[in-house]
């Protein structure tokens, strides 16, 4: 599916293995801004990953940048109601859905991520950057602090004192200083073929166990150590009951590793 009127479009491609990946690609201009429209679109994208999703996820972006950030016309006149149901929207159509997606999804920042770009990309599962790619929220230009959940999930990979730093400052981080801070996962001099084959080696890969691997890890996000420990037995014996695990151990048993071929779900 493809709609190149839309500042975001979505291709569903399938593997040489026949798995489906989805490509999510920011595509407005210069500058990508995000806008109405552009949330409103990414909205609609993500609502059809929800209904039906792929094995994969790859988010992405044309243009010199990847985007320059929020159009700040967004914010003007809001009251402090309409501030807060703006996030609580945010959230629950984006932030929220993408990281509820049961499949790895995988973010390629090429260049210059600002706001909600970068925030959309703490959400993801895997982050892959390019060597001039640099990284910013810097909300404080107007008064306002990262809103998307930034913050919180930028302490998460890189710590409650790297976080305060990262959005006081409001400083621009290149991409190197975000891999050895463990926001970035991998730099990669193509990101775009890299975080491609990635997506394509996920979803040729056990999708259910890599939903419960998701499921898991939310569970120590929310919960800590105990409450993963608590979900874990459930969330893991279920994948004893799809083809994907019965098939890869009978190709295991007969033929040895790395010959397994995954049905998904």
């Amino acid at each position: 599916m493809t709609d190149t009127a839309r500042p975001t479009r979505l291709e569903r491609i399938t593997t040489d293995a026949g798995a489906e990946v989805a490509v999510l690609t920011f595509d407005d201009g210069a500058l990508n801004l995000f806008d109405r429209a552009m949330f409103d679109s990414l909205t609609a994208d993500l609502d059809a990953l929800t209904a039906a999703p792929p094995r994969a996820v790859l988010l992405r972006a044309e243009g010199r940048v990847v985007s320059g950030g929020v159009d700040v016309h967004l914010f003007d006149g809001l009251t402090e109601e309409q501030g807060a149901e703006l996030w609580r929207t945010l959230f629950a159509e984006i932030i929220h859905q993408i990281e509820a997606l049961p499949c790895p999804v995988v973010y390629s920042a090429h260049a210059l991520t600002l706001t909600a770009a970068f925030e959309i990309s703490l959400a993801c599962d895997i982050l892959l950057a390019a060597p001039k790619a640099k990284f910013g929220l810097v909300e404080t230009v107007v008064g306002l602090t990262p809103s998307m959940g930034g913050p919180q999930r930028l302490a998460e990979r890189a710590g409650s004192g790297r976080a305060r730093e990262f959005v006081m400052t409001g400083d621009l981080y290149d991409a190197e200083t975000m891999r050895s801070w463990g926001v970035v996962n991998a730099i990669h001099d193509d990101v775009d073929a890299a975080a491609k084959a990635l997506v394509v080696r996920l979803a040729d890969g056990p999708t259910r166990a890599h939903a419960a691997t998701k499921r898991i890890i939310e569970a120590w996000r929310s919960g800590g150590v105990a409450h993963a420990d608590s979900i874990t037995p459930d969330v893991s014996g279920a994948l004893f009951g799809t083809e994907d695990l019965r098939g890869a151990v009978r190709s295991f048993l007969k033929v040895g590793p790395g010959k397994a071929h995954y049905t998904g779900r």
